[in-house]
């Protein structure tokens, strides 16, 4: 994959992947109604469509790596389709099956898009898996954060597991983008050269992971108040995460393709 179409499909996927691996390895079936993961997966599914395109915007020809994560992203999507319809037709155990198998598939779809990356494969796959936990906890965290507006009675233990999952990922991230490296990359005209022929992409990205722990630290400390607006206090703060996250992930996966 090439160009800002590439990148933006690598964040899709790592969106995606996230948001499922902790909707579905989490406990949050016997905590959270029915409708939460209508609503997460509603947009997951928007998500996922969006990055099939942008996998086709960006193929390479004759990049087996790059195939085969098309290939992956429309498969994500249809298995992502078919547990939230599910859902809306009532049949929750199913859902949940079909669930569960959504997430190898999104495992499968990093390990594909790992291998269109220009540095080495195993540092590619970490980046990515990295990302993913990234981006997935601040998108639940979110979502999960106005989901207590409609349900009163749900306990702090779910949000406040997906702020501790937001303080890991963002040491994870941390450690992807200092692997990634620094200093001026082979400049391409798709970008602002600023980010490529500068090595600005990769400070640009600490910098920005490094405002996502802040707030991380800044959720989890808001979450010891006992009154209720403490959650609508950290659910504006996840909004702030998911701003400062996708720009992390978007200005470190400038350096990520050829």
């Amino acid at each position: 994959m090439k160009g800002p179409a590439g990148v933006t499909a690598l964040v899709l996927a790592e969106t995606v992947a996230g948001g499922l691996w902790l909707l579905f390895l989490m406990p949050l079936w016997g905590e959270v109604r029915r409708g939460f993961f209508k609503l997460a997966g509603a947009i997951l599914l928007g998500l996922s469509t969006a990055g099939c395109f942008s996998a086709s915007a960006g193929l390479v020809a004759g990049s087996d790596a790059g195939t085969w994560s098309l290939r992956l992203s429309i498969a994500l999507t249809a298995v992502t389709a078919v547990w939230v319809g599910l859902l809306f037709a009532r049949q929750d155990p199913a859902a949940r099956v079909v669930g569960f198998v959504s997430v190898p598939v999104s495992v499968a779809l990093l390990a594909a898009m790992a291998g269109t990356a220009e540095g080495t494969y195993p540092v590619a796959l970490f980046q990515l898996l990295a990302g993913a936990a990234f981006l997935g906890a601040v998108t639940d965290g979110l979502l999960l954060g106005h989901w207590y507006l409609t349900d009163r009675r749900l306990t702090r233990a779910p949000i406040n597991r997906f702020a501790l999952a937001l303080l890991v990922a963002t040491g994870l991230e941390a450690v992807g983008v200092l692997l990634g490296g620094f200093g001026p990359s082979r400049a391409s005209t798709q970008f602002n050269p600023l980010l490529t022929s500068a090595g600005l992409a990769s400070w640009v990205a600490l910098g920005m992971v490094g405002t996502t722990a802040l707030i991380a630290f800044l959720i989890r400390a808001t979450l010891r108040g006992e009154r209720s607006s403490a959650v609508q206090a950290a659910t504006g703060f996840f909004y702030l995460a998911v701003i400062t996250a996708l720009t992390a992930e978007f200005a470190a996966k400038v350096r990520f393709l050829p």
